[in-house]
């Protein structure tokens, strides 16, 4: 696969976490770090909270379960294709669980910096999975604000995609509970 993607020019990869040689965490790792164009969709039967955190955690932008049907799989193709993220009802629960019992998050891990109060609303509604243009709808400000502050928000926080933005927000609470 790694071979395909220094020929080719590709937006997506359907990533299974089982795989022979190494796995789809390690493999994730490996695209987000060198391919950073290449949006992960991680497409497994794993549900548990272990795998969809580190599938996040390696920086995949997205996390959806064999069993789904196929018109969840072409929206979470299509969703993760365009650069948002992605997760399906089932990864959706286990992240707010974990959310939920924050005193679990290692606040050694959470790294601050400062964000005015618009960016957080920014990041706030990034992390409940509205897009850049329905979250201009709802901050009455257009779309291309939206990705200014999306593009500042990477910036400040150092992280590379929309699943390290997600991460940064449950780690530093900005998330209301």
């Amino acid at each position: 696969m790694i071979d395909i993607l220094e020929k080719e020019s590709i937006d997506l990869v359907l990533m299974d976490i089982e795989m022979p040689e190494m796995d789809g965490i390690q493999t994730t790792r490996y695209l987000t770090e060198n391919f950073e164009k290449v949006g992960v969709l991680a497409l497994t039967m794993y549900d548990d909270e272990s795998h969809i955190i580190k599938m996040l955690q390696v920086g995949a932008m997205g996390y959806i379960l064999k069993s789904t049907n196929k018109k969840e799989l072409t929206e979470a193709i299509k969703t993760v294709a365009s650069g948002e993220s992605y997760f399906a009802k089932e990864a959706s629960e286990v992240i707010m669980r974990r959310f939920m019992k924050k005193k679990t998050l290692s606040k050694s891990l959470a790294y601050k910096v400062a964000l005015t109060r618009r960016e957080k609303e920014v990041l706030k509604l990034i992390a409940e999975e509205f897009t850049n243009n329905e979250i201009a709808k709802k901050l009455y400000i257009s779309a291309r604000t939206v990705d200014t502050h999306r593009r500042n928000l990477l910036q400040k926080t150092g992280v590379k995609n929309t699943a390290g933005l997600v991460k940064y927000a449950i780690q530093n609470d900005i998330i209301d509970q």
